[in-house]
């Protein structure tokens, strides 16, 4: 075996090597593209399976290590796999048992072209493998014996064609010489024809009938191996009287052409031979000569009384595009006399193959990352036609960002990427490869290639919304979700896969350590119960990070506003006795009219609108002649004048409640003794000493509280002012307080979503309020006075700003209620300031509706 590297051509003829190692090098220049070598062994046929030819990688190279990892192997282009490659060592070994006479036909040299393709980057290489022959086939005749019929009257010098040998082996192994057994007639003489060697018995000496009628020769074929092998003819000659005139064809050599694929049963040629003899040494007989190949029997016959050839199989131009066809005509005569010669059938190229395409590397599956230019498969064309119908010319036909970028080798192309790929866009990829030669008709092939778009982390995780708002009751359960927040992102698998957490700083609020996300379905719980009365609306961000790598994140804004419960039981303030109870004692003369305010039962409910809306009621009287309640203000008085026989105590109970859905409620007990006239006046004696004195308290406190509110009004008007001195914007506070007292301390919040203005009232409502469907029942939607200019940032300092001046108003005004309230002490104090200073009180009732 021996190995070399050298530029391989496709058909290596002496003739075209130097032609196609010029086309090479010019190709090279011309493109400039990196040449590959081409290595070149040489094995003998026969030898066994795992023979080593040589090693490929380390004539080519390549690392070996690497030869697994990069997918080292060996492509043949024929239909056997004869030879296969090592990826441990990168040997080249004999797969298949190589019988040379059945792979290559002919004398000339037997090649086989394989491709190394290595990948990672993508690399092909080229191994021409030359298969040597051995002398493993011995000559051999057609037929055991041939017999020749001679007339005695032969001059010596004529010649008789024998039968050739066949020998399968070539060069120095195919057929050297014929040899005749020792004889005092006949010899034997070679003739060369093309490749073949053509023996002829050649008649030394005149024959004598009278003598000998019959010869008996032994014609042997010896080859020129080492050792030689022989084949042997037996020749049998019979001695008759000659028949002198031999057909005779027009000429020697004969050419025609057909086109391929030509219907069976068309005539395609008429021999025609002469003899000049007559009777039955003229009539001619046609026969195809003995040393015509056997496939050649299979596709052409003869009429051997006509001499017309026509077509009996398949002519195929791919198979062979030459036949030789040796005619012999013999005469009737006896012996018979022939005439020879040679028909050389041209058979003509019809484009009946299409193109075949080839994927000889494919990457399935493509980043989408990829840059311009990069590879994802390595593709072949051919065609086994001929000239122009073997031309191919290919395309990618369908839509695609691939386009086919020709080799440094003819009908090689790689598919390579023309623009930026986006998965999201388009995840999957059929290329349509067509392949068309340039044949009249044109024939065409299509080959689809599967290209998966495999995702890099480009697209971060987006909410469909921001900000968020959510309406959450208050009174939740501790640790139960309340809401949940949702974001999607585009890209793929652990790409898409979206973790939440809670931004969480040093200056956060308290309620934020209170809540928790759960990371993989951003369900958001609370790890208290939320009070609608401490706490009314918060703010916090979510941020939802994906898991590629690096990881993409997005945050969104949660606005949550907290919904008003009836949790809260009515408070009664009056009457309230010194030990806490809701208890009191009122005394009233006895000669006092029918409508005289006895007292006024006050209460208290935290809830708002209709939770906090209180209703009074007498759940339990002594006389229900006597007494009669306001259902709204909680006034007592008397319904006639007392008689001598009315009882001097009357106890009244006294239901207060709310309006919630699930009302709660309290009792005060109210204890009325019906005094004489004169006692009454000296009760009211001794408790005007003191009115003075709870008189300038009040007063005090009420000086304090509302020179504290004016002074934080009039600072709150003048910024606004100098704010909105460019443009209008929303003189209305997220939350807005309604001053509407009846007797019942109740108020309302307001607070905006969107585009609308929300409110909770009480038993009062607005005009032009209207509800809105659906909405909580105590919810009123109240016309949008904002501007549009969205100036957020000034809407929101001046919502803050209203806030705590809202703040420090309350503080203020329910330091002055707790105040005043110490200073009402007993029933007559608070009958008294009613009556005498009605404005005074009623503001500091003002006030505490504030709070």
């Amino acid at each position: 075996m021996c190995c070399y590297i050298t530029m391989v051509i496709e058909r290596p003829t002496r003739r075209r090597f130097c032609s196609w190692i010029a086309f090479h090098l010019a190709l090279l220049l011309f493109v400039g593209i990196r040449a590959l070598a081409e290595i070149r062994y040489s094995i003998p046929e026969e030898v066994k399976d795992g023979t080593a030819v040589g090693n490929v990688a380390k004539d080519l190279g390549l690392d070996i290590s690497s030869l697994f990892d990069r997918r080292f192997r060996v492509v043949s282009e024929s239909k056997d796999a004869f030879f296969e490659v090592n990826q441990n060592n990168g040997a080249l070994y004999v797969h298949k048992k190589i019988d040379r006479e059945e792979l290559c036909q002919g004398s000339g040299a037997c090649l086989m072209e394989l491709k190394v393709i290595v990948e990672n980057p993508l690399e092909i290489h080229y191994v021409i493998v030359e298969i040597t022959d051995v002398n493993d086939h011995s000559p051999s005749f057609p037929e055991k014996e041939q017999i020749f019929e001679i007339f005695e009257q032969t001059l010596p010098g004529k010649r008789f064609q024998l039968h050739t040998a066949r020998d399968p082996d070539a060069g120095i192994n195919s057929i050297r010489t014929y040899t005749l057994t020792s004889n005092e007639h006949f010899e034997v003489d070679i003739r060369q024809s093309d490749e073949d060697k053509i023996p002829f018995l050649v008649l030394k000496k005149s024959l004598d009938r009278e003598q000998k009628d019959k010869h008996t020769l032994l014609v042997t074929a010896v080859d020129g191996g080492k050792p030689p092998r022989s084949g042997t003819l037996n020749v049998s000659i019979i001695v008759l009287d000659s028949n002198d005139n031999s057909p005779i064809f027009s000429q020697e050599i004969y050419q025609i052409e057909i086109q391929e694929n030509v219907p069976v049963g068309t005539s395609i040629f008429q021999m025609n031979a002469t003899d000049s003899d007559e009777g039955t040494n003229s009539e001619i007989e046609y026969s195809l000569g003995k040393i015509v190949k056997t496939k050649v029997y299979d596709i052409f016959e003869l009429d051997k009384l006509t001499g017309e050839i026509r077509v009996k199989g398949v002519v195929d131009y791919e198979e062979n595009d030459v036949y030789k066809l040796d005619i012999e005509a013999s005469d009737k005569g006896t012996p018979p006399l022939t005439g020879e010669c040679r028909v050389i059938i041209k058979i003509k190229d019809v484009n009946d193959n299409p193109p075949e395409i080839e994927v000889t590397s494919l990457s399935n599956t493509v980043s989408e990352d990829s840059k311009p230019g990069t590879m994802i498969s390595l593709i072949s064309f051919k065609d086994k036609d001929s000239g122009v119908n073997g031309k191919i010319l290919s395309s990618i036909t369908s839509d695609v960002p691939f386009v086919l970028k020709p080799s440094y080798k003819e009908n090689i192309y790689s598919v390579v990427t023309k623009g930026f790929l986006d998965r999201e866009e388009v995840s999957h990829y059929e290329i349509t490869v067509k392949a068309t030669d340039c044949g009249e008709p044109p024939l065409s092939t299509f080959k689809t290639l599967s290209i998966q778009i495999s995702d890099v982390n480009d697209n971060s995780p987006h909410f469909g919304q921001n900000p968020l708002q959510f309406y959450l009751g208050e009174n939740n359960v501790a640790g139960n979700s309340i809401f949940s927040v949702s974001a999607t992102d585009n890209d793929f698998n652990e790409n898409a896969a979206i973790s939440y957490h809670i931004v969480r700083g040093g200056n956060q609020n308290d309620f934020m350590s209170f809540l928790n996300v759960n990371s993989d379905n951003g369900h958001i719980s609370a790890l208290k119960s939320f009070d609608f009365e401490t706490l009314k609306t918060f703010q916090f961000q979510v941020v939802a990070t994906d898991s590629g790598t690096p990881s993409l994140s997005s945050n969104v804004t949660v606005n949550v506003f907290i919904l008003d419960q009836n949790d809260n039981a009515p408070v009664i303030l009056y009457p309230v006795s010194s030990n806490g109870s809701a208890e009191g004692v009122e005394e009233i003369p006895r000669n006092v009219n029918a409508g005289h305010l006895v007292t006024k039962v006050r209460a208290y409910d935290a809830d708002i609108g209709y939770n906090g809306w209180l209703l009074f009621s007498l759940q339990e009287v002594t006389d229900h002649s006597l007494f009669g309640l306001d259902r709204y203000t909680g006034q007592i008085r008397t319904l006639r004048s007392f008689t001598e026989t009315d009882e001097a105590e009357h106890k009244l109970v006294i239901l207060v409640k709310d309006n919630g859905n699930v009302s709660l409620s309290a009792t005060a007990t109210v204890v009325v003794k019906v005094v004489e006239p004169k006692e009454a006046f000296a009760a009211s004696d001794v408790k005007s000493a003191t009115k003075n004195e709870e008189e300038n308290n009040v007063t005090f406190y009420l000086m304090i509280t509302l020179g504290s509110v004016s002074t934080l009004f009039l600072i709150s008007i003048i910024v606004l002012i100098a704010m909105q001195c460019s443009k209008t914007t929303d003189y209305t506070s997220k939350y807005l307080q309604e001053t509407n007292y009846d007797g019942t301390l109740c108020h309302s919040i307001q607070y905006r979503s969107g585009d609308k203005r929300y409110m909770l009232v009480g038993p009062r409502m607005s005009i032009g309020s209207t509800i809105v469907p659906g909405s909580h029942a105590n919810t009123l939607v109240l016309p949008d006075r904002r501007g549009t200019s969205g100036e957020v940032r000034k809407q929101s300092f001046i919502q803050y700003f209203l806030q705590a001046y809202t703040s420090l108003s309350v503080l203020c005004s329910k330091f002055a209620f707790h105040q005043v309230s110490k200073a009402f002490t007993t029933e007559e104090s608070m009958k008294y300031h009613w009556h005498q200073s009605p404005k005074s009180l009623k503001c500091v009732v003002f006030l505490y509706r504030l709070y």
